[in-house]
């Protein structure tokens, strides 16, 4: 088969599956405007585009978000028409990440191709995802932000119209979508190399302030792409004090960016980061806090290490998309200690894969923290659990692999959707 990828940040979730369908035989095309000239990889043919215009000054920023999606949907039309008209290149299937819009258009351009989509959210105007947290309510008043996160849901709708199947890593993030899409949406999970993530117990790191922990060590590890409320970074910083206080022994490792990558951003000038700082420093004594580290982002390898010498890993999330970063936690056989909200409980069984504790309860927090960290026995059992429930789950070459694999060819047999948008 003929098979095209579309994702804004190439390879993204087909990192795996594309050279798997390579390696089954078939001719693999990748659109993105990640690089900058054509080049192969992993046996993909991958082609750039790039958006020529940039959004409007003064149009209505409910539609703001839109015109960035319909900019970058035009533009991969164009870079579509090319490949077709000047290479000759007719897709089987479509495999599309919709989220940035490039996919869009592919269905005028192609008619006779299946379009398999990578569902990641839909935006839910419920009080009970928009109103999650009362600290930081919507910019908007509660009914306008139902309105604004329709619009949102824009780019959503007008994909179903040209998606044939989609694929979704939790039932947690497939179940956002309305029911007429979500009968199309098979729940697969993106993989965990857990051959690769393994436990280690003969681990030594240096940090950049020249200090050394080691796998035998009380580290305490918390993992964001970026800090901010959306991943409980306020949570996780109001809980430091009497963590350190509790645990004079204890290293934290704190991993992320500044900025926001999921929830608004912080007040003009600032940084989440800072923010929180700001907030605990003061009921920090100056030893406890030459206990904590703020690594910023980390090649993979050592992001992988952080974990592997983790005692402690503690995860914190809205209802929002489940970081990968917790299975792969899980995958090293790190003690998982995490809210209590939907994407979690569907990886983690209280007591027996880890501990969940109510996203707001910064005491419960430090009291499972603390009891984890006192009786090692149970940490290393919670710990060995999670590493075989990821395993048995999640394993990306025995489990997900495969299941992304079949449903690709099921995809590849359908009847294509008739119409174009």
């Amino acid at each position: 088969m003929n098979i095209l990828l579309i994702h804004q940040n190439f390879p993204g979730q087909y990192k795996h599956l594309g050279p798997a369908l390579v390696a089954q035989g078939h001719r693999v095309v990748a659109l993105t405007m990640r690089v900058k000239e054509a080049q192969i990889w992993e046996g993909i043919e991958v082609v750039p585009y790039g958006v020529e215009r940039g959004s409007a000054k003064d149009i209505h920023p409910w539609l703001g978000d839109f015109e960035t999606k319909l900019l970058r949907g035009e533009s991969c039309y164009d870079a579509a028409l090319e490949l077709r008209d000047a290479k000759g290149f007719s897709p089987d299937v479509i495999l599309a990440h919709p989220a940035w819009g490039e996919s869009l258009f592919l269905r005028d351009v192609w008619p006779q191709a299946r379009i398999g989509l990578y569902c990641e959210l839909y935006y839910l105007s419920d009080d009970a995802h928009m109103a999650f947290d009362p600290e930081f309510p919507p910019a908007n008043n509660p009914d306008k932000e139902r309105l604004r996160l329709r619009l949102k849901n824009l780019n959503n709708l007008m994909h179903f119209d040209i998606g044939d199947m989609g694929i979704s890593p939790t039932a947690f993030q497939a179940d956002t979508f309305p029911a007429a899409f979500r009968d199309r949406i098979e729940v697969i999970h993106d993989g965990v190399d857990t051959q690769a993530l393994q436990p280690r117990g003969d681990l030594r790191l240096t940090l950049s302030e020249g200090v050394q922990v080691s796998s035998g060590d009380e580290v305490i590890t918390f993992v964001n792409r970026r800090l901010e409320p959306t991943r409980g970074y306020h949570v996780f910083m109001r809980a430091l004090p009497e963590l350190l206080r509790k645990r004079p022994k204890a290293r934290v490792l704190i991993i992320g960016a500044e900025g926001s990558s999921y929830g608004a951003q912080a007040p003009a000038g600032q940084s989440w980061k800072q923010i929180f700082i700001d907030e605990v420093r003061g009921q920090i004594s100056d030893a406890d806090w030459a206990r904590v580290h703020f690594l910023n982002q980390l090649p993979y390898d050592q992001f992988i290490a952080v974990l592997q010498i983790s005692r402690l890993h503690i995860y914190l999330t809205y209802p929002f998309v489940l970081s990968w970063s917790l299975l792969e936690a899980m995958s090293v056989g790190a003690t998982v200690l995490a809210s209590d909200t939907a994407p979690v409980r569907e990886v983690i069984t209280d007591g027996h894969t880890g501990r969940l504790v109510d996203f707001f309860d910064t005491g419960a927090l430090v009291e499972a923290a603390m009891a984890l960290l006192e009786d090692h026995s149970v940490s290393l059992r919670m710990g060995a659990a999670a590493r075989a429930h990821v395993k048995a789950n999640y394993d990306l070459r025995s489990v997900c692999l495969p299941r992304q694999l079949n449903w690709v060819t099921k995809l590849s047999q359908m009847t294509p959707q008739s119409g174009t948008i």
